[in-house]
């Protein structure tokens, strides 16, 4: 994975309305006017939003008439835990850190 692609995971994490989106979207499926009466925001903001949202594979977008579902990729939060985790675990191998040097 390249760096511009992990960015977009913490670029979509790093906005308050984001995350109170995801926290929503852990319920299951939601509809965007679901979304939007909920969050009390209006339709181009959630659309930015979830545009951020889906581009960082966290979540999922799918079509139904004039409507537009949302719902938590388990595959793109796997991997989202997975980048940080590695970003984030010392390395413990005394070869790695003497290359480092």
């Amino acid at each position: 994975m390249t760096n511009a692609e992990i960015a977009k995971i913490f670029k979509a994490l790093c906005d308050e309305r984001r995350v109170e989106i995801l926290k929503l979207l852990v319920s299951g499926e939601k509809c965007a006017c679901s979304l939007l009466d909920e969050l009390n925001i209006c339709q181009p903001t959630l659309s930015h939003h979830m545009k951020i949202l889906c581009e960082s594979g966290m979540v999922t977008a799918r079509k139904e008439g004039k409507w537009t579902h949302y719902r938590i990729s388990s595959e793109g939060c796997k991997q989202a835990n997975h980048i940080l985790q590695s970003l984030t675990t010392e390395i413990q191998d005394p070869e790695y850190k003497e290359s480092c040097d």
